[in-house]
């Protein structure tokens, strides 16, 4: 288990606290009027994208769900990144100036862990690194926290289903309370969803996308959340998506993004949509809140 800033316990026990509680308890601190309120790449508006700083930026404003991106390292590790090249949100550039470019599968595990991934968005960040999902489960974990996890350009990375579901496997992420209550595998790629349910079918799983009503059923076949980004739906279409039934029964789920201001959250809720993805999630959970009110 990794040693976590002082700082940073206050969050971790309101998460813990939160995956403690009865279903509708855990609603009434996490999410408003139905809709769970989900931190996009950790609570990235306050620390570094998908770091695990992230991770406790989102657990320190009290917000239990969490969403990542995974890829895979020229070595075969699985690491928590979102674009496909490292040039972005890492010093790839300088640390590595001949490799461009800088894409995760060119480089080795060792080479990502000397890469600094906070100082781009800001000084106090300094020294963060690309986590493996490892280690952000782990902190996911200690938070008391929930995880959205998308699989990112799985067409680059054959396979990558199989072992992200043998890593989730190994660090007891697959047992019944967390498949049942605290995970969400999602990606733009219909392919690799299937995939996931066709090797754990009880996973809980969502495409990332609009697709036509009439397709929806071919999505419900392997798909229990179709998750869109936000100007690309209305309540029609929410309502459209919630008459269809997935694979374990229930009607599909809708899981909007990236939604960052009050009245887009006030809206999204509207339009009856079960979650809200969002790089703020406090500014989401306090808008619903005066909803509410």
């Amino acid at each position: 288990m990794r040693i976590r800033p002082v700082a940073t316990v206050a969050g971790a026990l309101v998460g813990l606290a939160a995956s403690l509680l009865p279903a509708s308890g855990a609603q009434a601190a996490d999410g408003h009027r139905g809709v769970e309120i989900v931190a996009h790449r950790g609570a990235s508006a306050y620390a570094p994208e998908n770091t695990l700083a992230a991770v406790d930026a989102a657990a320190d404003l009290g917000v239990t769900w969490v969403e990542n991106d995974v890829q895979r390292t020229k070595d075969g590790e699985l690491v928590v990144v979102h674009d496909t090249s490292l040039a972005r949100t890492t010093d790839a550039e300088q640390v590595f100036p001949d490799r461009a470019p800088w894409n995760v599968a060119d480089f080795t595990l060792a080479e990502i862990e000397k890469l600094d991934a906070g100082s781009w968005f800001g000084p106090k960040f300094a020294g963060e690194r690309v986590p493996t999902l490892e280690d952000y489960m782990d902190a996911v974990e200690d938070n008391g926290q929930k995880l959205l996890l998308e699989i990112k350009a799985p067409e680059l990375y054959p396979g990558i289903e199989r072992q992200i579901l043998k890593e989730l496997r190994e660090d007891g992420w697959l047992d019944r309370h967390h498949v049942k209550h605290r995970l969400i595998v999602q990606s733009f790629d219909a392919g690799s969803v299937k995939k996931v349910h066709s090797l754990r079918s009880d996973v809980k799983t969502g495409f990332l996308g609009t697709p036509a009503v009439s397709e929806l059923p071919t999505y419900a076949a392997f798909a229990d959340q179709i998750n869109p980004q936000y100007k690309s739906i209305d309540a029609g279409y929410v309502a459209s998506v919630h008459k269809v039934k997935g694979p374990h029964g229930r009607p599909l789920e809708v899981f909007t993004w990236t939604v960052d201001d009050a009245a887009g959250a006030v809206k999204a809720a509207g339009q009856g949509v079960n979650g809200i993805i969002s790089n703020k999630p406090d500014v989401v959970r306090d808008a619903l809140e005066g909803e509410d009110r």
